[in-house]
């Protein structure tokens, strides 16, 4: 029915009948007031509650929309399963540089690299991070881009995880400031450094198309140029293991540092395998390694030993792989092909790194000599 119902005349003349609003008079209308009708016009309190709500809903969320406009978006993670690469999110979200194909519009989902290099760090090494960023490792996004786009590498602090909600919040902090890490699904703890190792390679391997990965420690001067130099040599070997090789005696008191629980399974000497600071897996023996099942089960098949560069100089021995031995990766002082330096045999790694890797870095020998040619590598 329509608001405004028109009454016959000869209603408006019975008793006791209301009195005709005033435009149904016969006196004029006064233009200054064509809306008067509305003013006395009752409009049902629920029709009223609902658009008085209405109203409130549509206001809120015009609010909300602003707001977020506004606020400072924080950076996506580049994932790949649980694995996350904290640094190509800084590219996918400016202008300042691509990574990968140049041809693409963006990033690529594993881009092209001669090898990829996981400096493998913990929760309490936030002063070697820092001596690091200070010396051969830069310490900006640019920086690092740049240095990919020399070398043909890429770098990334390589760390899992803490139940120490703390530590979790700074890891946070660094992260939002460095952008240089890869984040990887595994417990961060000293005796489950294998699993982190194979949990790095198969992190690395889906985020990368390299032709070599790298693991590495934190506490070693590197030269990334002339360990590109290295990678860049022909070999016959598609399934390759270099490192400086060693063998010695099997730990089997408990009270030592490299105790090896499982010695009874080897004997006396360990098998031949490279020292844990540095060594490098061809693109063919990784592909293999991340071959492994993802569940709880996925490490059932390869054996597990107490020490990290055991756990993998088992699997490189068992998957028949070709041994390269190289002293340069394992040089105790900075000479002209020196790799990677680090105080080997007293120390796994630098004795006193946070300094260490200071003092290293203003001796010209380390820091500024030339690359040699790769003949003399």
């Amino acid at each position: 029915m329509p608001l405004f119902s028109h009454r016959s005349s000869a209603s408006s003349g019975s008793a006791g009948s209301a009195p005709l609003p005033s435009f149904y008079s016969a006196k004029p209308v006064k233009p200054s007031k064509p809306f008067s009708a509305f003013s006395s016009t009752r409009i049902p309190w629920p029709i009223l509650v609902f658009s008085l709500l209405c109203l409130l809903i549509g206001l809120a969320g015009t609010l909300f929309a602003l707001s977020a406009i506004r606020r400072n978006q924080p950076l996506p993670i580049f994932r790949c399963g649980t694995s996350e690469d904290t640094f190509r999110s800084f590219y996918s979200s400016s202008d300042s540089g691509k990574l990968g194909d140049d041809s693409n519009k963006g990033l690529v989902d594993r881009p092209k690299l001669l090898g990829f290099v996981g400096i493998q760090t913990g929760f309490e090494s936030g002063e070697r991070r820092s001596a690091l960023r200070s010396t051969w490792f830069p310490s900006d996004p640019d920086g690092l881009l740049r240095l990919e786009q020399a070398t043909g590498l890429g770098f990334r602090f390589v760390i899992g995880k803490s139940k120490d909600v703390k530590k979790m919040a700074m890891l946070e902090k660094e992260i939002e400031k460095y952008r240089d890490f890869m984040l990887i699904d595994v417990e961060e703890e000293y005796l489950k450094l294998p699993y982190k190792t194979l949990a790095f390679f198969k992190a690395a391997f889906k985020l990368f198309e390299a032709d070599y990965y790298v693991k590495a420690d934190d506490d070693i001067y590197l030269r990334p140029d002339r360990l590109a130099t290295l990678l860049a040599k022909e070999r016959s070997y598609s399934m390759t293991y270099i490192g400086c090789m060693k063998k010695g005696p099997v730990i089997t008191d408990p009270k030592l540092k490299w105790y090896e629980k499982s010695g009874h399974l080897i004997g006396n000497e360990y098998f031949l395998h490279a020292y844990g600071p540095i060594y490098v897996l061809s693109a063919e023996v990784v592909a293999s390694l991340a071959a492994a099942r993802n569940d709880r089960y996925a490490f059932t098949f390869l054996r597990m030993f107490n020490n990290e560069d055991v756990t993998i100089g088992s699997w490189m021995l068992a998957m028949n792989v070709h041994h390269e031995d190289n002293r340069a990766i394992c040089d105790p002082r900075c000479t002209p092909t020196s790799i990677a330096v680090w105080d080997i045999p007293r120390c796994s790694g630098l004795c006193n790194p946070a300094s260490k890797l200071k003092e290293l870095h203003k001796i010209r020998m380390c820091s500024k000599s030339p690359t040699l040619p790769p003949d003399d590598i």
